[in-house]
C-alpha cells in the first residue's frame, strides 16, 4: 500500500477505481465499500485508491466544538492496510479544499489527477462545497466524464445502521460491547508508559499509567474496564481504570492499566489496548482496604468477561 501526502505526489493512473471519505474508525460500513473497491479493482485489474483528509473536516471547520476521533490516521492506515489497498490519498483539508464545488472534486482531483474510471460511495455520502454533492449528483456527471458510480447500502447491526457518529457516542458513553459489534474490531488506545504514583503497586495491582499519542482520540467514559493489552509482541489480560482517585483524594484523570500476571519494566515503552467491556463507575471508598477488595472483585470480573469473549471468538491478536 502507497501513501501520499496531496495528489502532487500521485502519479495520475490511466484507470482506477477510487473511493473518498473520512472513514474514522474503519467500521463494518467502511468495511463493505472497501471490499466492494478492491473487488472492483480485481474484477477489472486497476488500481485502488482511497482519498481522505487531514485534519478530519469537522475539525478544521469547527475546531471549537472538540471533535474527538475514533481513530487516529496510523490506527486507520493500519486497518486499510488489510484490505489490500494500492494507495491511500491524504487531502490537505483546508479553505481552498473545502470551497471546492463537487463538480470542481471530482473533475479536477478525482478525474485530472487519479485517473477515476469508477467510484464506490456510501449511500449517505455528502461530498464539496456545503456538502452539496451526493450519490445523485454522480449519477448526473458520471455519463459526462465517463465513470461509473456504485453505490454501497448501509450496514445495520440490530436495525440500526452503522455509522461513525453512533460509535463516538457509544465510546463517549461507555458502551464499548456495542461500539465493537459497531466496528467489527475492538476499539483500541495506543500510548506510552509513564510514570504515575505508584497507588496501584501499594494495593498490589500494579498499574501502566498510559499517555496516549493523539490529543484528537477519543477516550471512553470514566470507569473500569477488561481490556487486552499487546506489548512487544505479546498478548495480555487485564483491567483499565479512566479517570480520577477520589479514594486518594487525587482528582486529575489518568489512564491506568493492570496487566495480569505480567512484571516487566516497560516506563517509556508503547502498548496498544483493546477495550472490551465497562465494569463500573468510578467511586470513592471508604477505606484504602475497601478499595482493594473491590479491585480484586474487578479481576475476577474481566478475566470472567475475556475468557467468555475468547470462546466466542470476539477479539482480534493483531
Amino acid at each position: 500500500m502507497k501513501i501520499h501526502f496531496g495528489v502532487d505526489s500521485f502519479q495520475k493512473l490511466n484507470s482506477s477505481v477510487v473511493t473518498t471519505g473520512t472513514f474514522d474508525g474503519v467500521h463494518l460500513g467502511h468495511k463493505k465499500i472497501l471490499q466492494k473497491l478492491c473487488s472492483i479493482s480485481t474484477k477489472n485489474s486497476l488500481e485502488s485508491v482511497l482519498l481522505t483528509f487531514t485534519p478530519h473536516p469537522r475539525i478544521y471547520l469547527f475546531p471549537n466544538n472538540n471533535l474527538k476521533l475514533i481513530n487516529s490516521r496510523e490506527e486507520n492506515l493500519s486497518l486499510f492496510e488489510d484490505y489490500g489497498i494500492n494507495h491511500v490519498v491524504f487531502l490537505k483539508f483546508d479553505n481552498s479544499l473545502s470551497r471546492l464545488t463537487y463538480l470542481d472534486y471530482v473533475r479536477d482531483i478525482l478525474i485530472k489527477k487519479i485517473g477515476m474510471k469508477h467510484m464506490v460511495v456510501g449511500y449517505d455520502h455528502q461530498f464539496g462545497r456545503n456538502r452539496e454533492g451526493s450519490i445523485e449528483s454522480l449519477n448526473e456527471i458520471s455519463e459526462i466524464y465517463s465513470f461509473e458510480t456504485y453505490e454501497v447500502n448501509p450496514v445495520f447491526v440490530n436495525n440500526n445502521a452503522i455509522s461513525s457518529t453512533k460509535i463516538r457516542n457509544y465510546i463517549e458513553d461507555g458502551e464499548l460491547e456495542k461500539a465493537n459489534k459497531f466496528l467489527g474490531h475492538n476499539f483500541t488506545l495506543f500510548g506510552t508508559v509513564v510514570r504515575g504514583q505508584g497507588k496501584g503497586k501499594e494495593l498490589g495491582f500494579p498499574t501502566a499509567n498510559v499517555k496516549i499519542f493523539d490529543k484528537n482520540k477519543i477516550i471512553p467514559r470514566d470507569g473500569v474496564y477488561a481490556v487486552y493489552i499487546h506489548y512487544n509482541n505479546n498478548f495480555y489480560e487485564g483491567m483499565m481504570n479512566i479517570g480520577p482517585k477520589p479514594t486518594f483524594d487525587l482528582n486529575d484523570k489518568s489512564i491506568e492499566v493492570n496487566i495480569f500476571n505480567f512484571s516487566q519494566n516497560i516506563y517509556n515503552k508503547k502498548i496498544s489496548i483493546e477495550v472490551i467491556k465497562r465494569l463500573r463507575s468510578v467511586k470513592k471508598f471508604k477505606s484504602v482496604n475497601d478499595l482493594k477488595l473491590q479491585i480484586e472483585q474487578d479481576k475476577i470480573l474481566s478475566l470472567n468477561v475475556l475468557n467468555s469473549k475468547k470462546k466466542h471468538n470476539n477479539f482480534s491478536e493483531k
